[in-house]
């Protein structure tokens, strides 16, 4: 398992969006998959911004960077759909939101895909992903805070232990695979291809195959 201080040298650059104000914990707290009480300023902690129907929208990191004023970045390309999730159930909320610049470097793709880390766009589709089999849920989901958007979901497969119906797994591929290739176990067809960085690629396949490695953070 990797930790997330790993991470910061293959993600490349980032959305960012601030929420700043008196309820901006608070808020963020009945929004967010992650735990936030307790978190100093200057802490990272990563989460998931679901629908309410437990599908990812959105995998981002949260820091608090002072006592009313929080970060959340997310891809590069996110950063709007972001926003707008925050904004979407903030009604007499006192804390303010916008889109900072974004900051980071150029991706290490090579680092990301032989990591498994999974990317917006790419492993996770807005709206359809489910949080179980990214491999990151013990980092960005809390099973002991309270209720917030698509809670029911994530709970239900925890509290039954049940596998999700797909898994990333990290793969070896020939050489000249693109994203959208099947993966093949035994002459069937059990997953695709989502990002390949020479022979190393990250897919979603099927619970009922062993093909790959499982990402799991």
């Amino acid at each position: 398992m990797e930790s997330p201080a790993d991470l910061d040298r293959v993600l490349g650059l980032r959305d960012v969006v601030v929420v700043e104000g008196p309820d901006a914990q608070t808020y963020l707290h009945s929004q967010l998959s992650q735990d936030l009480n307790g978190i100093e300023v200057g802490d990272s902690r990563w989460t998931f911004v679901l629908e309410p129907t437990g599908k990812v929208e959105i995998l981002a990191r949260v820091t608090r960077v002072g006592d009313e004023c929080y970060e959340l970045d997310t891809d590069e390309g996110f950063g709007d759909a972001l926003l707008a999730r925050i904004d979407r159930f903030k009604i007499r909320v006192a804390a303010d939101t916008s889109l900072a610049d974004p900051r980071g470097e150029p991706a290490d793709e090579a680092g990301r895909v032989a990591l498994g880390w999974p990317r917006m766009g790419s492993e996770i589709t807005p709206g359809e992903t489910i949080p179980a089999g990214t491999g990151v849920t013990s980092l960005a989901v809390s099973f002991t805070k309270g209720c917030y958007p698509g809670q029911e979901l994530v709970e239900r497969m925890d509290s039954r232990s049940a596998d999700a119906p797909r898994s990333l797994r990290r793969l070896v591929v020939d050489q000249g695979a693109v994203p959208g290739d099947p993966v093949i176990d035994d002459g069937d067809e059990v997953g695709v291809i989502t990002s390949v960085a020479g022979d190393r690629a990250i897919g979603w396949v099927k619970r009922s195959s062993d093909v790959g490695e499982f990402v799991e953070f």
